[in-house]
């Protein structure tokens, strides 16, 4: 659905965040980004929701026009709600901007924030909510107008290990129901292994795509105990190490 050619983007300044970047995604496909910090992960991130412009190289949408409004989803590292508005309230907000009137809009609401399991909760504001919650109405705001990508930059790395897990788990099957493509940003080796069909190994800044790692692992449970698993992580670190080297 998306194919990057060569893409390359460097900062007014000179720094140079992406090199020669080529790269094709799918359909419903689960991509993560897997690299060290500052490696142009979130820079890449952005080129593809549009919010930025390469200054080499072209990105082109196999339909030959890039997503409008309400077709790209995106989840930052923190949830990003507006701290005064009610969750069913920051769900709205990507309607809102398009128009959609809040009568018209309430199945839409409901529904997205019973996917991710906040039936009951659409007046909380966002102080009334832990880390793991506030996190899951961020995911329904971007889910609410059925993306056809939703693009995540380290939405959980600011969470405790056990609402980490929780939410990986409700990620997956979210993905399985809904068909979206995600590309999903970490630097985590262990996430990338358990959440993607697709590990892009990323070198430090310039970054370029050191290698990608097709996922063996079986769709639709918990493979953490899987030695597959194991097997996966230890291939990503070793590609990880050679894509050190290589910078």
């Amino acid at each position: 659905m998306l194919t990057l050619s060569h893409v390359g983007r460097r900062f007014p300044g000179g720094t140079e965040a992406l090199r020669d970047i080529s790269l094709q995604l799918h359909p419903h496909d689960f991509l993560a980004l897997l690299g060290p910090s500052g490696c142009g992960k979130s820079t890449l991130l952005r080129l593809i929701a549009g919010l930025d412009q390469p200054d080499s190289g072209t990105l082109a949408w196999s339909d030959g026009h890039a997503p409008g409004p309400g077709e790209i989803g995106y989840v930052f590292q923190d949830a990003t709600l507006l701290p005064w508005a009610s969750a069913a309230e920051n769900v709205y907000l990507p309607l809102r901007l398009r128009g959609v009137p809040r009568e018209a809009a309430q199945p839409a609401i409901t529904a997205a924030l019973a996917r991710v399991g906040l039936t009951g909760f659409e007046a909380a504001l966002p102080r009334q909510l832990s880390g793991g919650m506030r996190m899951r109405v961020s995911i329904a705001r971007a889910l609410v107008t059925k993306p056809r990508v939703l693009l995540m930059d380290e939405p959980f790395a600011a969470l405790d290990e056990f609402t980490r897990h929780r939410l990986q788990l409700d990620l997956l099957g979210l993905w399985r129901d809904l068909g979206t493509t995600i590309v999903f940003v970490t630097h985590s080796i262990y996430e990338a292994a358990f959440l993607a069909r697709r590990i892009v190994l990323m070198t430090p800044r310039p970054g370029r795509i050191e290698r990608e790692i097709a996922s063996p692992l079986t769709e639709g449970r918990d493979i953490r105990m899987d030695p597959a698993y194991a097997a996966l992580v230890r291939e990503i670190s070793g590609a990880m190490e050679q894509a050190q080297g290589a910078a």
